[in-house]
């Protein structure tokens, strides 16, 4: 009997759960033996067994599976001669465990010769003479057919490949202990590399309010810079319109004033030249507003130069026009 299509899932997540707790290959190709003929009802062959299991050579499931037919055995006659059974019993048992071995014998033969011959040709693949171990395969199928020396030099020769088997299954340990040294080293590295990203995210998000902290203070700089501007801006029109009048109330009085008038004149032009530059010095500013900190010093300092030149001529007093005093004239005799 074989497993169903539904049954192979099923199959297929029990011995998955059999690797761990039979790490070595002839204790879980043993096992499966069990969970197929005893859980499932299935005749376990060495060809059901490898594409289960899948692990070792073509000689290893049929080495478990004859184990397997012998302990089976062993156990049946013990259960058959057991002396409290009916005697009924006993022949029943006994027929069909006879039955039952008779078939597994054969099977297991069958399978053990198969799994012999593909033994013999991956043992055969791999060695530099195939031509010399294809030979010798055939001389030695001949002489086991009619010669029982031949037999024993036959099984000798199982032995050895059993022996080499043997060693490459521990080589094939030793290689997945080392492949599972170097899981658990990429495991470290991976722990440590998520320590460093945890660690790199903290500083980056450090440096993030840092860099908001100084984009504050920034524009607070530069709200302040434009106050200034604009107290700047509003004395020069203050500054503007004194001009303005004075330059008025100096049209309207007589030409002794025109020389002075024309050094206001000269005074206003350069204080309306310093008006334009305040002007360009604010467009600058508004254009370049995200400059950095150098930027802005320097603005602060033309700004300070401005208004100190501004402070000092609002605080020079106007020159006051000289007043000729008029000389009597002396009557004419």
């Amino acid at each position: 009997m074989d497993a169903s299509p539904a049954l192979e899932p099923q199959l297929h997540a029990e011995i998955e759960q059999l690797r761990p707790q039979f790490p070595r290959t002839q204790d879980l190709y043993r096992e499966v033996c069990v969970l197929l003929f005893f859980r499932h009802g299935i005749t376990p062959t060495a060809n059901r067994l490898y594409q289960l299991v899948k692990k070792g050579s073509m000689s290893a499931p049929a080495e478990a599976l004859a184990r397997f037919w012998a302990t089976l055995r062993d156990k049946s006659r013990v259960r058959i001669e057991h002396p409290d059974l009916p005697a009924e019993l006993q022949s029943a048992t006994g027929e069909l465990a006879a039955a039952l071995w008779t078939r597994a014998v054969d099977t297991a033969q069958d399978q053990l010769a198969a799994a012999q011959i593909e033994a013999q040709r991956s043992v055969s693949d791999a060695q530099a003479g195939q031509a010399r171990a294809e030979a010798e395969r055939d001389r030695l199928h001949q002489e086991l057919m009619g010669s029982a020396a031949a037999l024993d030099a036959a099984q000798t020769h199982i032995t050895e490949l059993d022996q080499a088997l043997a060693i490459s299954v521990a080589a094939a340990s030793t290689l997945q202990e080392q492949v599972r040294l170097a899981q658990q080293g990429e495991q470290q590295l991976h722990r440590a590399l998520e320590t460093a990203r945890r660690d790199f995210a903290s500083e980056l998000d450090k440096l993030r309010a840092d860099g908001a902290l100084a984009l504050e203070r920034l524009k607070a700089a530069e709200t302040r810079a434009l106050l200034e501007i604009d107290r700047e801006r509003q004395a020069a029109a203050r500054l503007q319109k004194e001009l303005d009048a004075a330059s008025r109330k100096r049209e309207q009085g007589d030409t002794r004033y025109r020389t002075e008038l024309q050094a206001l004149h000269v005074q206003l032009g350069d204080l309306r030249q310093q008006v334009g530059v305040l002007e360009g010095n604010l467009a600058s500013v508004q254009v370049a507003h995200a400059r950095d900190a150098d930027e802005l010093a320097r603005t602060r300092e033309q700004l300070a130069m401005s208004r100190a030149s501004a402070d000092t001529r609002r605080q020079t007093p106007p020159t006051k026009p000289v007043v000729k005093r008029k000389v009597p004239r002396t009557p004419r005799s």
